[in-house]
């Protein structure tokens, strides 16, 4: 059995880590190439870097950032925001990168996983999806049916930094990624984002089930037994406002693993 991941996360914003709740109420949490030297010190299996409003404001990622956190350490690094091309994609990897992650363009150009993973490789390639639990389903009609939501759908993705509903159902979504060469992804919960209440188990066990690629958990852990217990359906936990507060480290999240028989590099 392949080990479990333990990936650190920083949402970077005007060149600041930020951490909110449910996307909003963002708030500093950090120099982001401090951060970055503090995860890999401590163990952290990857890293992932994502500007989080690059989308949103229609510009770059920050590429000389990026080359900063590549310059100082020595763990795998996804970068993620703002990622519209193959030649932003070749950018980001020349920057340092070894992975890219990619929201809003899939759904604008899904034929982009599909380029990106032949050029690239699908293992350079991360398909995120920012999924929300659907009370009303939204208006829009998405071009290609086969994904849209319908009655039976129970979560939304949304792109722009989960500020924007796209009417596609998130499980016939991450199924679609994956059969277009996506080589993991990376699905957070808007409804747990930022609320240390766990992970949404029901989200991630729903499409762990779906896929056959590696699935990311992001968004609501809050205590160790959150982090070892989304381990038993997902590939790898994300991590952000636990590890940039000083509420645990990487070698205590390990160990902990390590006590519930959850394979771990320790």
């Amino acid at each position: 059995m392949l080990a479990k991941r333990i990936i650190a996360c920083l949402d970077v914003n005007e060149g600041r880590v930020v951490k909110g709740t449910h996307f909003v109420d963002l708030k500093d949490a950090g120099d982001p190439i401090e951060l970055a030297k503090r995860y890999d010190k401590q163990g952290a299996d990857e890293l992932v870097f994502l500007d989080i409003t690059a989308s949103s404001d229609k510009r770059n990622i920050l590429l000389d950032l990026i080359k900063q956190c590549a310059k100082n350490i020595f763990i795998p690094f996804t970068v993620g925001g703002g990622i519209n091309d193959c030649e932003t994609i070749q950018a980001c990897l020349l920057a340092g990168a070894d992975k890219v992650s990619i929201n809003t363009a899939a759904v604008k150009n899904p034929n982009l996983i599909k380029e990106a993973s032949y050029q690239f490789g699908s293992q350079c390639i991360t398909v995120a999806i920012d999924a929300k639990k659907i009370i009303k389903p939204s208006n829009i009609t998405y071009p290609e049916k086969s994904v849209q939501c319908d009655e039976s759908s129970t979560w939304e993705v949304f792109t722009h930094g989960g500020r924007h509903p796209t009417g596609i159902d998130a499980i016939k979504w991450s199924n679609h990624m994956a059969t277009l060469g996506a080589g993991e992804l990376l699905v957070t919960s808007m409804d747990k984002d930022g609320t240390n209440s766990g992970y949404d188990d029901p989200l991630t066990h729903a499409i762990s089930k779906e896929v056959l690629i590696p699935v990311i958990a992001s968004g609501g852990a809050g205590t160790l037994d959150h982090i070892s217990s989304i381990l038993k359906n997902a590939d790898a936990a994300l991590l952000a406002s636990l590890l940039h507060y000083n509420k645990t480290t990487i070698s205590e999240i390990k160990n902990h693993c390590y006590t519930k028989n959850i394979p771990i590099r320790l």
